[in-house]
């Protein structure tokens, strides 16, 4: 695969942990349940060091990592819905995080298929997809 390609679909990835991070960030902050608190916390940070290994991979093939998040993508709209969610309740709060972690997952899965992939990149795409699918796994198992 071309220097380019890989450099741009990386930083697609990252662009779309730097809106996860964010929004993990601010639903910390905003929820009161112990559980999804400390949910929310980990999930920030797990992200950014996603996002410090997706940087690292950027520079390793040339490029300039991004360094802001989206406002089009459709993780910045999961994360609005999430947001919205705190006013409909706590279901559908875990709701829209299940939805926003599958798309993660269907999204890093697609990635892994591609076999133009280098195997450094593939490593640690499948490293973080198993994380996500991790979060989708106790999400359920919270939401009950």
């Amino acid at each position: 695969m071309e220097n380019d390609k890989l450099v741009k679909i990386l930083n697609d990835l990252l662009t779309k942990n730097y809106d996860a991070e964010n929004g993990y960030q601010e639903a910390a902050g905003k929820i009161e349940l112990d559980t999804l608190k400390s949910y929310f916390k980990e999930q920030a940070e797990k992200r950014y060091a996603f996002g410090k290994e997706l940087k690292t991979l950027v520079k390793k093939y040339g490029g300039t990592p991004n360094e802001g998040t989206s406002l089009t993508a459709d993780f910045h709209r999961t994360w609005i819905a999430i947001k919205d969610a705190f006013t409909r309740g706590e279901d559908a709060l875990y709701s829209e995080c299940i939805r926003g972690e599958e798309a993660f997952s269907t999204e890093f899965g697609e990635i892994l298929m591609n076999e133009n992939i280098p195997q450094d990149v593939k490593d640690v795409i499948r490293t973080q997809k198993r994380s996500a699918d991790e979060a989708l796994s106790n999400l359920k198992t919270m939401q009950g």
